[in-house]
Protein backbone atom coordinates (compact mmCIF):
# COMPACT_ATOMS: atom_id res chain seq x y z
CA UNK A 1 0.00 0.00 0.00
CA UNK A 2 1.48 3.31 -1.06
CA UNK A 3 2.01 6.25 1.23
CA UNK A 4 -0.02 8.52 -1.01
CA UNK A 5 -3.08 6.25 -0.86
CA UNK A 6 -2.79 6.06 2.93
CA UNK A 7 -2.54 9.83 3.09
CA UNK A 8 -5.71 10.29 1.06
CA UNK A 9 -7.67 8.28 3.62
CA UNK A 10 -6.70 10.58 6.47
CA UNK A 11 -9.30 13.05 7.57
CA UNK A 12 -8.59 16.75 7.45
CA UNK A 13 -8.07 16.95 11.21
CA UNK A 14 -5.80 13.88 11.20
CA UNK A 15 -3.80 15.39 8.36
CA UNK A 16 -3.29 18.61 10.32
CA UNK A 17 -2.14 16.70 13.40
CA UNK A 18 0.12 14.57 11.21
CA UNK A 19 1.74 17.82 10.13
CA UNK A 20 3.03 18.14 13.71
CA UNK A 21 4.96 14.85 13.54
CA UNK A 22 8.28 16.73 13.67
CA UNK A 23 7.25 18.37 16.94
CA UNK A 24 6.08 15.05 18.38
CA UNK A 25 9.39 13.43 17.37
CA UNK A 26 11.20 16.20 19.25
CA UNK A 27 8.98 15.61 22.29
CA UNK A 28 9.78 11.90 22.03
CA UNK A 29 13.53 12.61 21.93
CA UNK A 30 13.34 14.88 24.97
CA UNK A 31 11.20 12.26 26.73
CA UNK A 32 13.89 9.67 25.96
CA UNK A 33 16.56 11.88 27.52
CA UNK A 34 14.39 12.56 30.57
CA UNK A 35 13.58 8.90 31.18
CA UNK A 36 17.19 7.76 30.76
CA UNK A 37 18.36 10.42 33.18
CA UNK A 38 15.62 9.36 35.60
CA UNK A 39 17.96 6.47 36.39
CA UNK A 40 20.40 8.99 37.87
CA UNK A 41 18.86 9.00 41.40
CA UNK A 42 18.90 5.18 41.43
CA UNK A 43 22.54 4.99 40.37
CA UNK A 44 23.46 7.77 42.80
CA UNK A 45 21.87 5.89 45.71
CA UNK A 46 23.60 2.66 44.73
CA UNK A 47 27.00 4.37 44.60
CA UNK A 48 26.50 6.31 47.83
CA UNK A 49 25.33 3.34 49.90
CA UNK A 50 27.53 0.68 48.32
CA UNK A 51 30.69 2.61 47.51
CA UNK A 52 30.95 5.94 49.36
CA UNK A 53 29.67 4.66 52.70
CA UNK A 54 32.18 1.82 52.54
CA UNK A 55 35.19 3.78 51.24
CA UNK A 56 34.43 6.89 53.34
CA UNK A 57 35.85 8.96 50.43
CA UNK A 58 34.78 12.61 50.36
CA UNK A 59 36.25 13.09 46.89
CA UNK A 60 34.19 10.22 45.47
CA UNK A 61 31.02 11.67 47.02
CA UNK A 62 31.73 15.12 45.59
CA UNK A 63 32.43 13.71 42.13
CA UNK A 64 29.27 11.60 42.18
CA UNK A 65 27.20 14.55 43.39
CA UNK A 66 28.56 16.85 40.66
CA UNK A 67 27.92 14.30 37.92
CA UNK A 68 24.41 13.66 39.24
CA UNK A 69 23.74 17.41 39.44
CA UNK A 70 24.81 17.77 35.82
CA UNK A 71 22.41 14.99 34.82
CA UNK A 72 19.63 16.73 36.76
CA UNK A 73 20.32 20.00 34.92
CA UNK A 74 20.16 18.23 31.57
CA UNK A 75 16.93 16.54 32.64
CA UNK A 76 15.40 19.86 33.74
CA UNK A 77 16.41 21.47 30.44
CA UNK A 78 14.84 18.58 28.50
CA UNK A 79 11.66 18.86 30.57
CA UNK A 80 11.48 22.59 29.86
CA UNK A 81 12.08 22.09 26.15
CA UNK A 82 9.49 19.32 25.95
CA UNK A 83 6.86 21.55 27.55
CA UNK A 84 7.86 24.51 25.37
CA UNK A 85 7.51 22.47 22.17
CA UNK A 86 4.06 21.23 23.18
CA UNK A 87 2.84 24.71 24.14
CA UNK A 88 3.99 26.10 20.81
CA UNK A 89 2.34 23.17 19.07
CA UNK A 90 -0.94 24.00 20.80
CA UNK A 91 -0.73 27.65 19.77
CA UNK A 92 0.05 26.69 16.17
CA UNK A 93 -2.78 24.15 16.14
CA UNK A 94 -5.20 26.85 17.27
CA UNK A 95 -3.97 29.25 14.58
CA UNK A 96 -4.35 26.59 11.88
CA UNK A 97 -7.79 25.41 12.96
CA UNK A 98 -9.39 28.49 14.52
CA UNK A 99 -10.78 30.02 11.32
CA UNK A 100 -11.53 26.63 9.81
CA UNK A 101 -13.51 25.48 12.85
CA UNK A 102 -15.38 28.78 12.99
CA UNK A 103 -16.45 28.52 9.35
CA UNK A 104 -17.44 24.86 9.65
CA UNK A 105 -19.39 25.35 12.87
CA UNK A 106 -21.07 28.44 11.43
CA UNK A 107 -22.17 26.45 8.38
CA UNK A 108 -23.37 23.64 10.65
CA UNK A 109 -25.43 26.09 12.68
CA UNK A 110 -26.77 27.65 9.48
CA UNK A 111 -27.77 24.23 8.15
CA UNK A 112 -29.65 23.53 11.40
CA UNK A 113 -27.54 20.48 12.18
CA UNK A 114 -27.36 21.40 15.87
CA UNK A 115 -23.62 22.17 16.06
CA UNK A 116 -23.09 25.52 17.70
CA UNK A 117 -19.83 27.43 17.20
CA UNK A 118 -19.09 27.55 20.91
CA UNK A 119 -19.30 23.74 21.25
CA UNK A 120 -16.88 23.27 18.34
CA UNK A 121 -14.40 25.64 19.93
CA UNK A 122 -14.82 23.80 23.23
CA UNK A 123 -13.79 20.62 21.42
CA UNK A 124 -10.77 22.38 19.92
CA UNK A 125 -9.84 23.71 23.37
CA UNK A 126 -10.05 20.20 24.88
CA UNK A 127 -7.73 18.81 22.20
CA UNK A 128 -5.28 21.64 22.69
CA UNK A 129 -5.31 21.33 26.49
CA UNK A 130 -4.65 17.60 26.27
CA UNK A 131 -1.78 18.14 23.85
CA UNK A 132 -0.14 20.70 26.11
CA UNK A 133 -1.08 19.19 29.50
CA UNK A 134 0.55 16.61 31.71
CA UNK A 135 -1.69 13.80 30.48
CA UNK A 136 0.11 13.41 27.17
CA UNK A 137 3.45 13.00 29.01
CA UNK A 138 2.16 9.68 30.34
CA UNK A 139 1.90 8.37 26.78
CA UNK A 140 5.48 9.41 26.02
CA UNK A 141 6.78 8.03 29.33
CA UNK A 142 4.78 4.76 29.36
CA UNK A 143 7.09 2.94 26.84
CA UNK A 144 9.94 3.35 29.34
CA UNK A 145 8.14 1.50 32.11
CA UNK A 146 9.30 -1.92 30.75
CA UNK A 147 12.90 -0.67 30.76
CA UNK A 148 12.66 0.32 34.43
CA UNK A 149 11.08 -3.04 35.23
CA UNK A 150 13.93 -4.75 33.35
CA UNK A 151 16.45 -2.88 35.54
CA UNK A 152 14.54 -4.16 38.58
CA UNK A 153 14.93 -7.69 37.25
CA UNK A 154 18.68 -7.06 37.06
CA UNK A 155 18.67 -5.96 40.70
CA UNK A 156 16.64 -9.04 41.68
CA UNK A 157 13.98 -11.11 39.87
CA UNK A 158 11.49 -10.86 42.73
CA UNK A 159 11.55 -7.06 42.52
CA UNK A 160 10.77 -7.26 38.79
CA UNK A 161 7.93 -9.70 39.42
CA UNK A 162 6.49 -7.42 42.11
CA UNK A 163 6.64 -4.48 39.69
CA UNK A 164 4.85 -6.53 37.02
CA UNK A 165 2.09 -7.44 39.50
CA UNK A 166 1.44 -3.83 40.44
CA UNK A 167 1.66 -2.73 36.79
CA UNK A 168 -1.01 -5.30 35.92
CA UNK A 169 -3.21 -4.12 38.80
CA UNK A 170 -2.91 -0.49 37.75
CA UNK A 171 -3.55 -1.40 34.11
CA UNK A 172 -6.68 -3.31 35.14
CA UNK A 173 -7.81 -0.31 37.17
CA UNK A 174 -7.28 1.96 34.16
CA UNK A 175 -9.34 -0.39 31.96
CA UNK A 176 -12.07 -0.63 34.59
CA UNK A 177 -12.13 3.14 34.95
CA UNK A 178 -12.50 3.55 31.21
CA UNK A 179 -15.35 1.07 31.03
CA UNK A 180 -17.23 2.55 33.96
CA UNK A 181 -16.64 6.30 33.72
CA UNK A 182 -17.08 7.12 30.04
CA UNK A 183 -20.86 6.69 29.83
CA UNK A 184 -21.66 8.61 33.08
CA UNK A 185 -19.28 11.42 32.08
CA UNK A 186 -20.90 11.76 28.65
CA UNK A 187 -24.39 11.70 30.15
CA UNK A 188 -23.44 14.43 32.64
CA UNK A 189 -21.87 16.54 29.89
CA UNK A 190 -24.97 16.28 27.69
CA UNK A 191 -27.29 17.11 30.59
CA UNK A 192 -25.20 20.16 31.53
CA UNK A 193 -25.13 21.37 27.94
CA UNK A 194 -28.90 20.92 27.62
CA UNK A 195 -29.57 22.93 30.80
CA UNK A 196 -27.24 25.75 29.75
CA UNK A 197 -28.60 25.93 26.20
CA UNK A 198 -32.19 25.97 27.47
CA UNK A 199 -31.48 28.84 29.86
CA UNK A 200 -29.53 30.92 27.35
CA UNK A 201 -32.21 30.56 24.69
CA UNK A 202 -34.92 31.75 27.08
CA UNK A 203 -32.96 34.67 28.50
CA UNK A 204 -32.85 36.27 25.04
CA UNK A 205 -36.51 37.15 25.67
CA UNK A 206 -36.10 38.39 29.23
CA UNK A 207 -38.51 41.30 28.72
CA UNK A 208 -41.34 38.97 27.63
CA UNK A 209 -40.67 36.64 30.56
CA UNK A 210 -40.71 39.47 33.10
CA UNK A 211 -43.70 41.34 31.69
CA UNK A 212 -46.01 38.30 31.64
CA UNK A 213 -44.82 36.70 34.86
CA UNK A 214 -43.21 33.71 33.16
CA UNK A 215 -39.94 33.75 35.12
CA UNK A 216 -41.22 31.30 37.74
CA UNK A 217 -42.41 28.87 35.08
CA UNK A 218 -39.08 29.13 33.27
CA UNK A 219 -37.23 28.58 36.53
CA UNK A 220 -39.13 25.35 37.20
CA UNK A 221 -38.37 23.97 33.74
CA UNK A 222 -34.71 24.95 34.04
CA UNK A 223 -34.51 23.53 37.57
CA UNK A 224 -35.65 20.12 36.32
CA UNK A 225 -32.90 20.10 33.67
CA UNK A 226 -30.33 21.41 36.13
CA UNK A 227 -31.29 18.80 38.71
CA UNK A 228 -30.86 16.08 36.09
CA UNK A 229 -27.38 17.43 35.34
CA UNK A 230 -26.45 17.59 39.02
CA UNK A 231 -27.54 14.00 39.59
CA UNK A 232 -25.61 12.65 36.62
CA UNK A 233 -22.57 14.80 37.34
CA UNK A 234 -22.60 13.70 40.98
CA UNK A 235 -22.75 10.05 39.98
CA UNK A 236 -19.89 10.53 37.52
CA UNK A 237 -17.73 12.36 40.04
CA UNK A 238 -18.44 9.82 42.79
CA UNK A 239 -17.32 6.99 40.52
CA UNK A 240 -14.23 8.93 39.51
CA UNK A 241 -13.33 9.59 43.16
CA UNK A 242 -13.74 5.90 44.00
CA UNK A 243 -11.40 4.90 41.21
CA UNK A 244 -8.91 7.59 42.29
CA UNK A 245 -9.06 6.25 45.85
CA UNK A 246 -8.31 2.72 44.63
CA UNK A 247 -5.43 4.08 42.57
CA UNK A 248 -4.03 5.88 45.60
CA UNK A 249 -4.35 2.70 47.66
CA UNK A 250 -2.42 0.76 45.03
CA UNK A 251 0.28 3.41 44.87
CA UNK A 252 0.85 3.49 48.64
CA UNK A 253 0.73 -0.31 48.83
CA UNK A 254 3.27 -0.60 46.04
CA UNK A 255 5.68 1.79 47.78
CA UNK A 256 5.45 -0.07 51.07
CA UNK A 257 5.62 -3.55 49.57
CA UNK A 258 8.61 -2.60 47.43
CA UNK A 259 10.45 -1.38 50.50
CA UNK A 260 9.40 -4.44 52.50
CA UNK A 261 10.44 -6.84 49.74
CA UNK A 262 13.78 -5.10 49.46
CA UNK A 263 14.29 -5.34 53.21
CA UNK A 264 13.61 -9.08 53.13
CA UNK A 265 16.18 -9.53 50.37
CA UNK A 266 18.73 -7.47 52.33
CA UNK A 267 18.14 -9.60 55.45
CA UNK A 268 18.59 -12.70 53.31
CA UNK A 269 21.82 -11.28 51.90
CA UNK A 270 20.55 -11.19 48.30
CA UNK A 271 20.46 -7.38 48.02
CA UNK A 272 22.53 -4.49 49.31
CA UNK A 273 20.94 -1.64 51.35
CA UNK A 274 21.68 0.78 48.51
CA UNK A 275 19.92 -1.46 46.01
CA UNK A 276 16.95 -1.71 48.40
CA UNK A 277 16.47 2.09 48.47
CA UNK A 278 17.18 2.41 44.76
CA UNK A 279 14.69 -0.32 43.84
CA UNK A 280 11.95 1.48 45.76
CA UNK A 281 12.55 4.68 43.80
CA UNK A 282 12.90 2.77 40.53
CA UNK A 283 9.65 0.85 41.01
CA UNK A 284 7.79 4.07 41.82
CA UNK A 285 9.18 5.63 38.66
CA UNK A 286 8.33 2.56 36.57
CA UNK A 287 4.69 2.66 37.63
CA UNK A 288 4.33 6.46 37.57
CA UNK A 289 3.24 6.66 33.88
CA UNK A 290 0.56 4.02 34.45
CA UNK A 291 -0.64 5.84 37.55
CA UNK A 292 -0.70 9.11 35.60
CA UNK A 293 -2.69 7.45 32.83
CA UNK A 294 -5.25 6.29 35.38
CA UNK A 295 -5.61 9.80 36.83
CA UNK A 296 -5.79 11.51 33.42
CA UNK A 297 -7.81 8.87 31.60
CA UNK A 298 -10.98 10.92 31.70
CA UNK A 299 -9.14 13.87 30.15
CA UNK A 300 -7.88 11.57 27.40
CA UNK A 301 -11.38 10.18 26.76
CA UNK A 302 -12.85 13.70 26.59
CA UNK A 303 -10.11 14.77 24.17
CA UNK A 304 -10.72 11.69 22.03
CA UNK A 305 -14.46 12.35 21.86
CA UNK A 306 -13.78 16.02 21.08
CA UNK A 307 -11.46 14.90 18.28
CA UNK A 308 -14.17 12.67 16.80
CA UNK A 309 -16.81 15.39 16.97
CA UNK A 310 -14.50 17.95 15.41
CA UNK A 311 -13.38 15.48 12.75
CA UNK A 312 -17.02 14.76 11.86
CA UNK A 313 -17.81 18.49 11.73
CA UNK A 314 -14.93 19.26 9.37
CA UNK A 315 -15.81 16.31 7.14
CA UNK A 316 -19.45 17.38 6.93
CA UNK A 317 -18.50 20.97 6.05
CA UNK A 318 -15.37 20.92 3.89
CA UNK A 319 -13.44 24.08 3.21
CA UNK A 320 -14.56 25.88 0.10
CA UNK A 321 -12.11 26.35 -2.73
CA UNK A 322 -10.54 29.82 -2.28
CA UNK A 323 -9.71 29.86 -5.99
CA UNK A 324 -13.42 30.11 -6.85
CA UNK A 325 -13.60 33.70 -8.02
CA UNK A 326 -16.32 35.25 -10.14
CA UNK A 327 -16.96 38.53 -11.77
CA UNK A 328 -19.43 40.73 -9.93
CA UNK A 329 -22.96 39.39 -10.52
CA UNK A 330 -25.57 41.46 -12.32
CA UNK A 331 -28.38 40.09 -10.15
CA UNK A 332 -30.17 37.86 -12.68
CA UNK A 333 -31.82 35.16 -10.57
CA UNK A 334 -33.53 31.96 -11.70
CA UNK A 335 -35.06 29.05 -9.77
CA UNK A 336 -35.70 25.79 -11.59
CA UNK A 337 -37.77 23.00 -10.02
CA UNK A 338 -36.68 23.95 -6.50
CA UNK A 339 -37.84 21.81 -3.60
CA UNK A 340 -36.96 22.98 -0.08
CA UNK A 341 -37.47 20.76 2.93
CA UNK A 342 -36.72 20.84 6.64
CA UNK A 343 -35.54 18.13 9.01
CA UNK A 344 -38.37 16.58 11.01
CA UNK A 345 -40.99 17.70 8.51
CA UNK A 346 -42.59 15.16 6.19
CA UNK A 347 -43.85 17.52 3.48
CA UNK A 348 -41.51 19.92 1.65
CA UNK A 349 -41.92 23.62 2.36
CA UNK A 350 -41.40 24.64 -1.28
CA UNK A 351 -42.61 22.32 -4.04
CA UNK A 352 -41.32 22.54 -7.59
CA UNK A 353 -40.83 26.33 -7.58
CA UNK A 354 -39.60 27.87 -10.83
CA UNK A 355 -39.33 31.51 -11.91
CA UNK A 356 -36.79 34.04 -13.15
CA UNK A 357 -36.11 37.71 -12.41
CA UNK A 358 -34.04 40.09 -14.51
CA UNK A 359 -31.84 42.92 -13.19
CA UNK A 360 -33.66 46.19 -12.67
CA UNK A 361 -36.95 44.55 -11.71
CA UNK A 362 -38.95 44.51 -8.49
CA UNK A 363 -40.76 41.28 -7.65
CA UNK A 364 -43.32 41.34 -4.83
CA UNK A 365 -43.97 37.95 -3.22
CA UNK A 366 -47.43 37.48 -1.75
CA UNK A 367 -49.17 34.60 -0.05
CA UNK A 368 -50.83 33.55 3.19
CA UNK A 369 -48.87 32.75 6.33
CA UNK A 370 -47.14 29.38 6.12
CA UNK A 371 -46.99 29.38 2.33
CA UNK A 372 -43.17 29.34 2.31
CA UNK A 373 -42.33 32.99 1.60
CA UNK A 374 -39.53 33.31 4.20
CA UNK A 375 -38.10 29.95 3.14
CA UNK A 376 -38.09 31.18 -0.45
CA UNK A 377 -36.15 34.27 0.64
CA UNK A 378 -33.46 32.09 2.24
CA UNK A 379 -33.35 29.81 -0.79
CA UNK A 380 -32.83 32.75 -3.13
CA UNK A 381 -29.75 33.95 -1.26
CA UNK A 382 -28.37 30.45 -0.79
CA UNK A 383 -28.62 29.92 2.97
CA UNK A 384 -31.35 27.26 3.17
CA UNK A 385 -29.65 23.87 3.75
CA UNK A 386 -32.01 21.26 2.27
CA UNK A 387 -32.62 22.31 -1.34
CA UNK A 388 -32.92 20.30 -4.52
CA UNK A 389 -33.25 21.80 -7.98
CA UNK A 390 -31.30 24.77 -9.30
CA UNK A 391 -30.84 28.23 -7.79
CA UNK A 392 -28.88 30.21 -10.35
CA UNK A 393 -27.32 33.64 -10.01
CA UNK A 394 -26.13 34.90 -13.39
CA UNK A 395 -26.62 31.33 -14.70
CA UNK A 396 -24.24 29.90 -12.09
CA UNK A 397 -25.33 27.83 -9.06
CA UNK A 398 -25.42 30.12 -6.07
CA UNK A 399 -23.78 27.50 -3.83
CA UNK A 400 -20.78 27.53 -6.18
CA UNK A 401 -19.92 31.09 -5.18
CA UNK A 402 -17.48 31.73 -2.37
CA UNK A 403 -19.63 33.29 0.35
CA UNK A 404 -17.07 35.87 1.41
CA UNK A 405 -16.85 37.03 -2.19
CA UNK A 406 -20.58 36.86 -2.91
CA UNK A 407 -21.76 38.47 0.35
CA UNK A 408 -21.09 42.11 -0.62
CA UNK A 409 -23.23 41.62 -3.74
CA UNK A 410 -26.24 40.38 -1.74
CA UNK A 411 -28.57 42.34 0.48
CA UNK A 412 -30.90 40.52 2.88
CA UNK A 413 -33.35 41.80 5.46
CA UNK A 414 -34.96 38.92 7.43
CA UNK A 415 -38.24 39.10 9.29
CA UNK A 416 -36.46 39.07 12.64
CA UNK A 417 -33.91 41.83 12.23
CA UNK A 418 -30.75 40.92 14.14
CA UNK A 419 -28.39 43.78 14.89
CA UNK A 420 -25.15 43.38 16.80
CA UNK A 421 -23.42 45.16 19.64
CA UNK A 422 -21.59 48.09 18.08
CA UNK A 423 -22.26 51.47 16.53
CA UNK A 424 -24.85 52.32 13.90
CA UNK A 425 -22.08 52.77 11.33
CA UNK A 426 -20.55 49.36 12.15
CA UNK A 427 -23.91 47.63 11.74
CA UNK A 428 -24.66 49.33 8.44
CA UNK A 429 -21.13 48.53 7.18
CA UNK A 430 -21.66 44.86 8.12
CA UNK A 431 -18.79 45.14 10.64
CA UNK A 432 -16.24 45.42 7.86
CA UNK A 433 -13.96 48.34 7.13
CA UNK A 434 -16.18 51.39 7.47
CA UNK A 435 -16.41 53.40 4.26
CA UNK A 436 -18.11 56.61 5.38
CA UNK A 437 -19.39 57.46 1.89
CA UNK A 438 -20.95 54.03 1.45
CA UNK A 439 -22.47 54.11 4.94
CA UNK A 440 -24.06 57.49 4.34
CA UNK A 441 -25.21 56.46 0.86
CA UNK A 442 -26.89 53.35 2.31
CA UNK A 443 -28.52 55.40 5.07
CA UNK A 444 -29.80 57.95 2.54
CA UNK A 445 -31.09 55.17 0.29
CA UNK A 446 -33.01 53.76 3.27
CA UNK A 447 -34.30 57.20 4.25
CA UNK A 448 -32.39 56.96 7.52
CA UNK A 449 -29.76 59.68 7.33
CA UNK A 450 -31.71 62.49 9.01
CA UNK A 451 -32.90 60.19 11.80
CA UNK A 452 -29.35 59.02 12.53
CA UNK A 453 -28.11 62.61 12.76
CA UNK A 454 -30.61 63.21 15.57
CA UNK A 455 -28.89 60.58 17.74
CA UNK A 456 -26.43 61.96 20.34
CA UNK A 457 -23.36 60.61 18.54
CA UNK A 458 -24.79 60.28 15.05
CA UNK A 459 -23.40 57.29 13.18
CA UNK A 460 -21.09 56.52 16.13
CA UNK A 461 -24.03 55.92 18.49
CA UNK A 462 -23.79 52.49 20.21
CA UNK A 463 -26.98 50.46 19.80
CA UNK A 464 -26.37 47.85 22.52
CA UNK A 465 -26.64 44.09 22.31
CA UNK A 466 -29.10 43.06 19.54
CA UNK A 467 -30.00 46.74 19.05
CA UNK A 468 -31.63 46.95 22.45
CA UNK A 469 -31.30 50.75 22.53
CA UNK A 470 -33.53 51.16 19.44
CA UNK A 471 -37.21 50.78 18.70
CA UNK A 472 -38.48 48.02 16.43
CA UNK A 473 -38.94 50.43 13.52
CA UNK A 474 -35.45 51.89 13.97
CA UNK A 475 -33.90 48.42 14.02
CA UNK A 476 -35.76 47.50 10.85
CA UNK A 477 -34.63 50.61 9.01
CA UNK A 478 -31.00 50.13 10.08
CA UNK A 479 -31.32 46.54 8.89
CA UNK A 480 -32.60 47.89 5.56
CA UNK A 481 -29.61 50.24 5.30
CA UNK A 482 -27.31 47.29 6.02
CA UNK A 483 -29.02 45.29 3.27
CA UNK A 484 -28.43 48.00 0.64
CA UNK A 485 -24.90 48.84 1.84
CA UNK A 486 -22.38 48.68 -0.98
CA UNK A 487 -25.10 48.78 -3.67
CA UNK A 488 -25.65 44.97 -3.89
CA UNK A 489 -26.89 43.39 -7.12
CA UNK A 490 -29.58 41.23 -5.48
CA UNK A 491 -31.70 42.50 -2.57
CA UNK A 492 -34.21 40.30 -0.74
CA UNK A 493 -36.45 42.02 1.81
CA UNK A 494 -38.62 39.78 4.00
CA UNK A 495 -41.48 41.76 5.60
CA UNK A 496 -39.40 44.98 5.67
CA UNK A 497 -42.39 47.10 6.70
CA UNK A 498 -43.63 44.93 9.58
CA UNK A 499 -42.59 47.51 12.21
CA UNK A 500 -42.78 50.69 10.11
CA UNK A 501 -45.23 53.55 10.38
CA UNK A 502 -46.60 55.35 7.33
CA UNK A 503 -43.51 57.55 7.09
CA UNK A 504 -41.20 54.54 7.35
CA UNK A 505 -43.18 52.65 4.70
CA UNK A 506 -42.99 55.62 2.37
CA UNK A 507 -39.22 55.66 2.88
CA UNK A 508 -39.12 51.92 2.13
CA UNK A 509 -40.98 52.34 -1.17
CA UNK A 510 -38.63 55.17 -2.07
CA UNK A 511 -35.70 52.85 -1.35
CA UNK A 512 -37.13 50.15 -3.60
CA UNK A 513 -37.60 52.63 -6.43
CA UNK A 514 -34.02 53.85 -5.97
CA UNK A 515 -32.69 50.28 -6.15
CA UNK A 516 -34.74 49.65 -9.29
CA UNK A 517 -33.35 52.83 -10.87
CA UNK A 518 -29.83 51.53 -10.17
CA UNK A 519 -30.58 48.32 -12.06
CA UNK A 520 -30.74 46.06 -9.00
CA UNK A 521 -32.86 42.94 -8.64
CA UNK A 522 -35.27 43.37 -5.73
CA UNK A 523 -37.56 40.82 -4.09
CA UNK A 524 -40.05 42.25 -1.60
CA UNK A 525 -42.09 39.97 0.66
CA UNK A 526 -44.98 41.66 2.41
CA UNK A 527 -48.61 41.38 3.45
CA UNK A 528 -49.37 45.06 2.99
CA UNK A 529 -51.17 45.99 -0.25
CA UNK A 530 -49.25 49.27 -0.62
CA UNK A 531 -46.07 47.57 -1.81
CA UNK A 532 -47.82 46.17 -4.88
CA UNK A 533 -47.61 49.65 -6.42
CA UNK A 534 -43.82 49.38 -6.86
CA UNK A 535 -43.90 45.86 -8.28
CA UNK A 536 -42.95 44.97 -11.82
CA UNK A 537 -43.84 41.33 -11.19
CA UNK A 538 -46.01 39.48 -8.71
CA UNK A 539 -45.27 36.02 -7.38
CA UNK A 540 -48.11 34.35 -5.47
CA UNK A 541 -47.28 31.37 -3.22
CA UNK A 542 -49.81 28.99 -1.72
CA UNK A 543 -48.94 25.78 0.15
CA UNK A 544 -45.36 26.01 -1.12
CA UNK A 545 -46.31 26.18 -4.79
CA UNK A 546 -46.32 29.06 -7.25
CA UNK A 547 -49.98 29.92 -7.77
CA UNK A 548 -49.30 32.86 -10.08
CA UNK A 549 -46.24 34.54 -11.54
CA UNK A 550 -45.90 37.29 -14.09
CA UNK A 551 -46.21 41.04 -14.72
CA UNK A 552 -48.13 42.79 -11.99
CA UNK A 553 -51.16 43.92 -13.99
CA UNK A 554 -51.60 40.57 -15.70
CA UNK A 555 -51.46 38.67 -12.40
CA UNK A 556 -53.90 41.08 -10.73
CA UNK A 557 -56.34 40.80 -13.62
CA UNK A 558 -56.09 37.00 -13.58
CA UNK A 559 -56.74 36.89 -9.85
CA UNK A 560 -59.62 39.32 -10.22
CA UNK A 561 -61.24 37.15 -12.87
CA UNK A 562 -60.71 34.04 -10.76
CA UNK A 563 -62.42 35.64 -7.77
CA UNK A 564 -65.52 36.69 -9.72
CA UNK A 565 -68.50 34.32 -9.24
CA UNK A 566 -69.86 32.50 -12.25
CA UNK A 567 -72.81 34.39 -13.84
CA UNK A 568 -76.26 33.05 -13.00
CA UNK A 569 -78.31 31.54 -15.86
CA UNK A 570 -80.44 34.20 -17.53
CA UNK A 571 -84.20 33.95 -16.88
CA UNK A 572 -86.79 34.71 -19.55
CA UNK A 573 -87.82 37.86 -17.69
CA UNK A 574 -84.38 39.07 -17.01
CA UNK A 575 -81.56 40.18 -19.21
CA UNK A 576 -79.00 38.81 -16.79
CA UNK A 577 -76.90 40.66 -14.21
CA UNK A 578 -73.30 41.93 -14.17
CA UNK A 579 -70.88 40.06 -11.87
CA UNK A 580 -69.54 42.05 -8.96
CA UNK A 581 -66.04 43.36 -9.27
CA UNK A 582 -63.50 41.15 -7.57
CA UNK A 583 -61.26 42.45 -4.85
CA UNK A 584 -57.57 42.94 -5.44
CA UNK A 585 -55.61 40.64 -3.13
CA UNK A 586 -53.52 42.21 -0.44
Amino acid sequence: MSTSSASTRRSELTEILWGFRREFVMVGIFSCVINVLMLSPTLYMLQVYDRVMISQSDLTLIALSLVTLFFFLVMAFSEWMRTRVLVRTGVRLDSLLGTRVFNASFEANLSQSGAAPQSAFTDLLQIRQFMTGTGIFAFFDAPWAPIYILVLFFLHPWLGILALIFAALQGALAWFGHRKTVAPAEAASKAGSAATTYLQSKLRNAEVLESMGMVGNLQRHWQARHQRYMERNGASQALGHRIAAWSKLLRYTQQSFALGAGALLVIDGQLSPGAMIASNVLMTRALAPIDMMVSTWRVFVNAREAFRRLEKLLQAHPERDPALTRVAPTGALALRNVVASASGRREPILKDVSFAAAPGTVTVVLGPSGSGKSTLARVMIGIWPNVSGEVLLDERPIDGWERGELGPHLGYLPQDVELFDGTIAENIARFGTIDSDKVIDAARCAGLHDMILRFPKGYDTPIGEAGGMLSGGQRQRIGLARAVYGDPALVVLDEPNANLDDQGEAALLSTVRELKARGRTVFLISHRPGVVAVADRLLILRDGRVQADGPRDEVLQALQRAQQPAPAPASPSSGGSLPPAGAVPA
